[in-house]
């Protein structure tokens, strides 16, 4: 079972910032997304509409990311977050994620892993 954020506003248990409103968008699109599929982190800001982007995506996964699967959220190239190749690769490999490069740099093939999330 995967652990639900607090509510808006209230500071987590383990002392890291508050969860708001975007931040809790953004962890319930990334724990939507399904294994073997991904999302780059401007599909995300895009998905959400206007407000915060790519970036704030990014930095959201930074600080709350390890309550979902943060290895989905990628790069618009197809690759994951820098410093996290050997454990996104895992992953993928266990989730069947299409690959264009198992070898560093590791690469999520876009085009046939993408998920289109919609509303």
């Amino acid at each position: 079972m995967t652990p639900t954020p607090p509510p808006a506003g209230s500071p987590p248990a383990d002392g890291s910032p508050p969860v708001d409103d975007f931040t809790s968008q953004v962890l319930d699109v990334v724990d939507s997304i399904p294994p073997g599929r991904v999302m780059s982190y401007g599909d995300i800001a895009e998905y959400l509409g206007a407000g915060p982007g790519p970036r704030q995506v990014g930095r959201v996964l930074a600080v709350h990311g390890g309550a979902v699967p943060w290895w989905r959220v990628i790069h618009s190239d197809g690759t994951p977050a820098p410093g996290h190749d050997s454990r996104a690769l895992e992953h993928y490999l266990a989730e069947g994620t299409p690959l264009r490069s198992a070898r560093p740099p590791v690469r999520v093939d876009m085009h046939r892993a993408r998920w289109p999330a919609h509303p």
